[in-house]
């Protein structure tokens, strides 16, 4: 009886701290997947997000990346971008500076989770930044859910990522495009699910991990 209630604690605990994180949040800029050539005016930062699930699920919507959240160590300027897919590039313009992704949120129909991150890159000015492909791998629905975080240099996604480069951004040509791979390049967190859902009915709200 004891542990049930501690763990009922626990869990109260961490969607308070879920639900202060995404309150939060609202102060980070928020970016498209994909910026404007129109719109560049820092660094040109280019790379690729996949998401997959490393188990078993009864879910009927795969995980995907509902946006994950970076920010400028020196500035503590946060910017936090909208990807809406298990896999996608995206291509974004940040002031010149130290970064580190901070946050991640998957999402898998009504029910949305949230991890905490550490990975940092350094970017500078003149040339575009390849971040590399970052795979987000998602455990199966549990209590102590866990993810997965992996950021390889794949040499096909490079290619592709530079002539996504040539083809949106033809004013850009010119500039280096510059391989990083933030540090640590391999990285697993716990994932907390998130109370309570936003934009849905209390009915999906079933389940507490």
């Amino acid at each position: 009886m004891f542990h049930k209630l501690l763990r009922q604690q626990q869990q109260r605990w961490w969607q308070f701290i879920g639900v202060l994180c995404l309150t939060f949040s609202g102060c980070a800029t928020e970016l498209p997947v994909t910026v404007a050539e129109a719109d560049v005016s820092g660094t040109l930062v280019v790379g690729r997000v996949v998401t997959i699930i490393t188990g078993e699920s009864q879910r009927v919507y795969a995980p995907t990346l509902r946006s994950f959240e970076v920010i400028n160590v020196e500035s503590q300027e946060r910017f936090k971008v909208a990807v809406q897919s298990k896999d996608e590039y995206f291509s974004l313009s940040l002031p010149p500076g130290y970064y580190e992704l901070t946050r991640v949120q998957i999402s898998e129909g009504p029910f949305l989770s949230m991890a905490q991150l550490s990975a940092r890159f350094v970017l500078k000015s003149d040339v575009i930044t390849f971040l590399g492909t970052w795979r987000f791998g998602v455990d199966s629905p549990k209590y102590g859910r866990q993810i997965v975080v992996s950021m390889i240099h794949d040499e096909q996604d490079q290619e592709r990522a530079r002539q996504f480069i040539k083809d949106t951004y033809p004013a850009f040509n010119t500039r280096s495009l510059v391989m990083l791979i933030p540090e640590p390049s391999h990285e697993q967190a716990r994932l907390f699910e998130v109370m309570p859902y936003p934009n849905y009915p209390r009915y999906f709200r079933r389940h507490w991990w």
